[in-house]
């Protein structure tokens, strides 16, 4: 199982770090598997980052095997989803990019993805417009919603597909809207899609 992650894929978000220039193919990152956090585990503050912030997002679940996918058969590979926080440690990344260097640890490190319960799509009437939030302590933080993605789902299916194959239970972030920020000891972080909260943990 891989994670499959894409950066820079709302506008908005794109605004608030001060990031010009849009993105004209979907940018790609890789989280290996001991990123993974589940099951409503807390999430513990490591000790090399003095500003771990969250970044909310839909993710989606492969649920077949394939390469070079054409986008109007991506739909088909994927059978579930969810949302997720893909953790950033932005001290430790503005660091590593300001010295030209590749910057994964700052995003790949140990349960840096978490993940909500999955629903199934046939469940949802939508997936292209599909609306999701998070909550820190009682307060809305951040909202999005599918169809504000500059790429879509199956744009990102088909484009990944063409450099690696996509295998059962690869996990897609498809990118954060607006409003990321740090998170602290004892925070409380619920997720919701389409209003059903399908994520819940602490900050440790």
């Amino acid at each position: 199982m891989k994670i499959i992650a894409v950066g820079w894929n709302y506008r908005q978000h794109n605004k608030e770090m001060n990031r010009a220039l849009l993105p004209k193919e979907p940018v790609i990152f890789i989280k290996p598997d001991s990123a993974l956090l589940k099951d409503g585990k807390p999430f513990f503050l490591p000790d090399f980052s003095e500003r771990i912030e969250y970044e909310t997002e839909l993710v989606f679940r492969i649920s077949r095997l394939g390469k070079n996918i054409a986008p109007r058969f991506a739909h088909r590979y994927y059978d579930a989803v969810t949302v997720g926080i893909d953790f950033t440690a932005r001290d430790l990344q503005a660091r590593l990019r300001a010295n030209g260097e590749p910057w994964e640890i700052s995003k790949g490190f140990d349960s840096s993805a978490v993940i909500g319960t999955f629903i199934e799509k046939e469940k949802i009437a939508d997936t292209a417009r599909l609306p999701f939030s998070l909550s820190i302590n009682g307060q809305t933080v951040q909202e999005g919603n599918s169809e504000d993605m500059i790429f879509g789902i199956d744009e990102i299916i088909a484009y990944v597909s063409r450099f690696c194959t996509l295998k059962i239970g690869d996990l897609i972030y498809t990118g954060t809207p607006a409003g990321v920020g740090p998170v602290t000891i004892n925070d409380r972080l619920e997720g919701y899609l389409n209003g059903e909260k399908v994520l819940d943990f602490y900050v440790k």
